[in-house]
C-alpha cells in the first residue's frame, strides 16, 4: 500500500478546508469528505456513522449511530463516546480500520470509518492526517448544523410572529381555524388537522377542521388524544400509532396532540396526522406546541367575542333571533335579494291561558312554539321574537305560494303538538324588488293580514293579498 506525500496531502487539506468555509450544506461538507479521502486513499472504503437523521443519501454511503455499545460495531460507539481515534488491526483480513470521530467545539456528530484493504498497520502519519481532516469536518458540520438550526428557528419564530399578528386582528371564529389549518399543514406536511373545545359536557369540532374531523371519521384518535390529555396533563407525542392495539389498522401513523389551555383550564385539542410513521420530529412538536400556545388566547377570544354577538341578537326565553335582528336581516335581504316572505305569528286567547295555567306555563307555550317554529324553517331563514305573545318569521327568496304552505303548516302542528293545547293565527306579506317597498310597509301589511285572521276565527293563516284559510 502506497500514501501521497506529506505535501500533497496537505495540499488536499488546505483545498478542504477552504470548501468547507464557503459552504453551510451539510450534505456538501459529507461528500468533499469523502472526495478528499478518495483522492488521498483511492483503496480505501469509506462508511459515515452520523448521530442525526441525515441517512438519506444517494451519493455517501451513511448509517445511523447505533447508541449500544454490544451494537453491532462496538469501535464505532467508543470513538464517538470518548472523542478519540480507534483502530483494528485485522492481521488475519489483511485490514485496518480506523474509526474518526468528527468533533466540533460543541460536541461530536458522527464517525468516519476508514478501511485500509491490504495494510496491516496505519503510519502515524496517515493517523494524524485522517484525524485533522475530520475535525476539520467536525467543525465544518457543526456551522453548517448551527446555521441550518438558525435559519429553522427564524422561520418557527416567524411562523409563529405572524400566526399571532394575524389571529390579534378580530377575525372571525371560522376564518381563525381555518388560517390555522392552513398554517400547520404548510409548514409541518400534516395531512389532517382537528381543533376540538371542550367542555365536561360536550365536545365541538370547529369549523376550518378538515374533512376526517369534522365528519366524524377522526372519533377514534379524537376520544383517545383527550382522555390521555385530561388525564396526563401533557401533550402527545406519538411517532407510530401502530403501536398501540387501538390503532393497528389506522391509515394514520404519526400523531401530534397539543392542549389548547386558558387559565389553568384544558378548553380544547388540537391534532394533527400524518400516513407515514416517524414523519414529524420532536423540533415540529414544540414548534405546535408553541403555536397552540400562542393562538389559544386569540381562538377563545373568537369564540366568547361570537357568543357575545349571539346573546346581543338573540332572545332570552325563546332563543330565537330578536326583533331587531330580524329587521336588520330584512332590510338586508331587500338590498340583495330579489323577493322574500314576512309571517308574523300570534297565539290566540294569549291571555285566557296565563289566566289558567299561569305565566310559567305561557311562557312554555311561547318556546313551544318558538322550538316548532326552528324545525319547520330552514338554516337561512330568520325566527324571531317579536314581541310578548308575538313571533314572527322572514323567509329570504321565498315566494308567497310556498311561505303560505309554511305558515299552515306551522298552524297546524301547532295546533297538533302544543301541551297544553293552544293556536296561533299567522299573517302574511310578500316583497319583491319591482314594488320597491320599505320594511315598515310589509309588516304592516302582515300585521293587518294578522288582524283580520283574529277577526275572522283565529287557528288560521290570511295573505295580506286578502287570500283566506
Amino acid at each position: 500500500m502506497t500514501f501521497q506525500n506529506e505535501e500533497m496531502r496537505y495540499e488536499q487539506l488546505f483545498r478542504v478546508t477552504a470548501k468547507f468555509h464557503s459552504t453551510m450544506d451539510i450534505d456538501a461538507v459529507l461528500e468533499e469528505v469523502i472526495h478528499t479521502l478518495q483522492d488521498v486513499y483511492p483503496s480505501f472504503s469509506y462508511t459515515l456513522f452520523l448521530a442525526h437523521d441525515n441517512t438519506n443519501h444517494n451519493v455517501i454511503p451513511i448509517k445511523e449511530i447505533q447508541h449500544n455499545v454490544n451494537g453491532e460495531n462496538p469501535a464505532v460507539m467508543q470513538a464517538f463516546v470518548t472523542g478519540f481515534v480507534q483502530i483494528e488491526d485485522r492481521i488475519a483480513e489483511k485490514q485496518s480500520v480506523l474509526y474518526a470521530p468528527l468533533k466540533g467545539r460543541q460536541g461530536i456528530y458522527g464517525v468516519l470509518q476508514i478501511n485500509a484493504h491490504n495494510a496491516i498497520i496505519f503510519p502515524k502519519s496517515e493517523i494524524q492526517f485522517i484525524e485533522l481532516l475530520a475535525n476539520t469536518a467536525g467543525n465544518a458540520f457543526e456551522n453548517a448544523q448551527l446555521y441550518q438550526q438558525s435559519k429553522q428557528l427564524i422561520a418557527d419564530l416567524q411562523l409563529i410572529n405572524d400566526t399571532s399578528h394575524r389571529l390579534n386582528s378580530n377575525l372571525r371564529l371560522t376564518e381563525t381555524m381555518t388560517f390555522m389549518s392552513s398554517q400547520i399543514k404548510n409548514s409541518f406536511g400534516a395531512m389532517e388537522v382537528g381543533f376540538f373545545m371542550y367542555s365536561k359536557d360536550s365536545l365541538e369540532v370547529l369549523l376550518g377542521s378538515t374533512p376526517f374531523f369534522e365528519n366524524g371519521e377522526g372519533e377514534e384518535f379524537v376520544t383517545f388524544s383527550l382522555r390521555k390529555i385530561l388525564k396526563e396533563k401533557e401533550p402527545l407525542f406519538i411517532s407510530d400509532l401502530h403501536s398501540d392495539a387501538t390503532f393497528q389498522n389506522a391509515i394514520y401513523r404519526s400523531m401530534m396532540s397539543v392542549p389548547m389551555v386558558q387559565g389553568n383550564e384544558i378548553i380544547g385539542v388540537a391534532i394533527v396526522l400524518h400516513e407515514s410513521p416517524y414523519y414529524f420530529s420532536f423540533d415540529k412538536f414544540k414548534l405546535l406546541q408553541s403555536l397552540i400556545h400562542h393562538s389559544s388566547l386569540a381562538i377563545s377570544n373568537s369564540i366568547l367575542r361570537e357568543e357575545l354577538e349571539k346573546l346581543v341578537i338573540t332572545d332570552y326565553l325563546t332563543k330565537l333571533y330578536s326583533r331587531n335582528h330580524l329587521e336588520d336581516m330584512v332590510q338586508l335581504s331587500m338590498e340583495t335579494d330579489a323577493y322574500g316572505t314576512f309571517i308574523l305569528v300570534d297565539i290566540d286567547d294569549f291571555k285566557g291561558i296565563n289566566d289558567t295555567y299561569g305565566h310559567q306555563v305561557g311562557d312554555e307555550a311561547i318556546v313551544q312554539i318558538a322550538n316548532l317554529i326552528k324545525d319547520n324553517i330552514r338554516d337561512d331563514d330568520i325566527g324571531a321574537r317579536w314581541g310578548g305573545e308575538e313571533l314572527a318569521i322572514y323567509l329570504p327568496r321565498v315566494d308567497m305560494q310556498t311561505g303560505y304552505a309554511i305558515a299552515e303548516r306551522l298552524v297546524e302542528r301547532v295546533a297538533t303538538y302544543s301541551n297544553p293545547k293552544i293556536t296561533i293565527s299567522c299573517g302574511i306579506a310578500t316583497w319583491n324588488k319591482e314594488n320597491k317597498e320599505t320594511f315598515q310597509s310589509l309588516f304592516h301589511r302582515a300585521d293587518n293580514a294578522l288582524y283580520r285572521a283574529k277577526q275572522s276565527g283565529k287557528n288560521q293563516v290570511i295573505a295580506s293579498e286578502n287570500r283566506v284559510c
